[in-house]
């Protein structure tokens, strides 16, 4: 045994010195060398899962769905920014539809997955669209609150001034008044990006302009440089004539313009009301962020309107008018053509004494009427109709429905709201109704054959008619003669047939100019439906 001590290099002498740095890179190489076997051990586990994988589950390919749809967003982008498509009118239909897509994308999958199971080798199709997806989902969202906000968020930079709303100072200069003689039949263009139109006729063969210019500057040869850019010009060219500005991001041009009575009219309004009377050859007006208001015109009325929260108003109209575009108030009378309207209505619309058809289509009512001597009033919680020449139709979705003293065939549709119809004479009658109470009312002479179901509801009937079934009731028999055909149906909801009051013998007749009441009363509110007459109550039904 060896009686040198511990640690002592061979052949005696004195230890080595301890070296600290030595120890400390001796660890590392150590712990680097145990961190790469590791590593190794992982890759080697990794490899082998994959291929246990890929044994099981087949190669893994990419999916087309990804791709098709960075494709289809690029070109709507595309569309969008050189302006092929309308960006309000777009956000508008892809907030109600956007779930179309999910669809797409999902029959697409389904379709790839039975391909792939036709494979002899199965794969395993990639997720990285998910992503995608879920971005699409999250713009349909935000449009589709956008489009439900849409109604109560004012236009704050429609016809108020970005420039003026941040305080500059306003400058308005009057141009001297221009007289040009033009043809009386002369086809008249008016351009106003921004400021207001008001158009009245005249009985000399001459256009007549007055602009106001407004101007928001911090100096008056800033302000003087934005009335040369807006200044208003008037071009004859035989019998085309254009009035036109060509507008400043930092004015306004408001144009007071007098026309021949014949002359045909067409107005192009960006930011700014239009108001037009005494036309006689009808208007084209295009208005994007303002109130349109007309006034006494004989002719057809065209009016475009953008996305926004805008009204519209026609009186003492002897023609057609045709809107379309999306509007906030729309309010017609004595109109003597067919009305149609096209787009959603954010507010209330109000039509009364159009003595031809009447055609409103929106997102969610469908209305079709064929004269209405009386009124109609429709808003986001209801549509009524009151001394209307049929047939009826109306169509719409979370809406109460109430039609009264219609004469002729009705037909109604409706989900979530309640349905009340009272023809004026033995006129056939189609309501359907989801989720809501129907309720008929018949006049005292009432002959008709009447056929009805309920499921979950119950049947209240005035008359005689026999009613069977429990948790899904019917009702049926003849009224009278059984001359009308009434079929009545809902879900969830309750039948009630009703004998009503007397009512006018023949419907009321449309005409151009509303006589005098018999005594003087109360000035009704602006806008505000007209009242009916008060009617005796019926008889108290009985519940089988």
């Amino acid at each position: 045994m060896s009686s040198a001590p511990p640690n002592m290099p061979p052949g005696g002498g004195a230890p080595p010195p301890y070296d600290p740095k030595m120890q400390w890179r001796a660890y590392r190489e150590q712990q680097r060398a145990a961190w790469r076997a590791q590593r190794d051990a992982w890759r080697a586990q990794r490899h082998a899962w994959k291929a246990n994988y890929v044994g099981a589950y087949g190669p893994r390919v990419p999916s087309v769905v990804g791709p098709v749809i960075l494709i289809c967003v690029g070109v709507i982008a595309l569309l969008l920014v050189t302006g092929h498509i309308d960006a309000n009118s777009f956000s508008a239909w892809y907030g109600s539809w956007w779930p179309l897509l999910l669809i797409v994308a999902g029959l697409a999958l389904l379709a790839e997955w039975m391909l792939d199971m036709r494979r002899p080798t199965p794969v395993h199709r990639s997720g990285s669209f998910v992503g995608i997806l879920f971005l699409v989902a999250l713009l349909g969202l935000c449009a589709a609150g956008w489009n439900h906000m849409r109604p109560w968020m004012g236009g704050w930079n429609g016809n108020n001034d970005f420039f003026n709303f941040w305080g500059l100072p306003e400058h308005d200069l009057d141009q001297p008044e221009e007289t040009n003689p033009i043809p009386a039949n002369a086809t008249i263009q008016i351009l106003n990006p921004r400021g207001d139109v008001s158009i009245t006729s005249g009985d000399e063969p001459s256009v007549q302009v007055q602009a106001h210019e407004m101007a928001y500057a911090n100096s008056d040869s800033g302000a003087t440089r934005i009335f040369d850019s807006e200044a208003a010009h008037v071009t004859v060219s035989g019998t085309a004539v254009l009035v036109e500005s060509n507008g400043n991001d930092h004015g306004r041009v408001n144009l007071t313009i007098t026309v021949p009575r014949t002359a045909k009219v067409t107005v192009n309004a960006g930011r700014g009301d239009v108001a037009a009377s005494g036309l006689g050859t009808g208007i084209d007006v295009t208005a994007g962020h303002g109130d349109t208001h007309l006034d006494a015109i004989t002719g057809n009325v065209t009016a475009h309107f953008s996305n926004d929260k805008h009204d519209f108003s026609a009186h003492q109209i002897n023609g057609d008018i045709d809107a379309s575009g999306n509007c906030n108030d729309v309010t017609l009378s004595e109109v003597q053509g067919r009305i149609t309207v096209n787009g959603d209505l954010y507010g209330e619309t109000h039509i009364e004494n159009a003595g031809a058809q009447i055609n409103i289509h929106t997102s969610r009512t469908e209305i079709q009427i064929g004269s209405l001597p009386g009124d109609m009033t429709m808003d986001s919680d209801n549509v009524r109709v009151s001394d209307a020449k049929g047939p009826v139709h109306v169509t719409t979705r979370s809406k109460d429905i109430d039609l009264s003293e219609i004469y002729g065939d009705t037909s109604v549709e409706s989900s979530n709201g309640t349905i009340s119809v009272a023809p004026a004479g033995p006129y056939n009658v189609d309501a359907k109704n989801d989720k809501g109470d129907i309720e008929l009312t018949l006049p005292p002479d009432a002959s008709a054959t009447v056929n009805g179901q309920t499921h979950n509801g119950d049947i209240v009937t005035d008359y005689g008619l026999t009613i069977s079934g429990d948790e899904n009731k019917t009702v049926s028999g003849k009224i009278g003669s059984g001359t009308a055909h009434i079929q009545i149906s809902t879900s969830n909801g309750d039948l009630h047939i009703k004998r009503g009051s007397g009512v006018p013998a023949a419907p009321p007749a449309a005409s151009k100019v509303p006589t005098a009441p018999a005594a003087p009363g109360a000035p009704a509110a602006p806008n505000a439906p007209h009242l009916k007459s008060n009617k005796t109550l019926p008889q108290q039904p009985v519940t089988q």
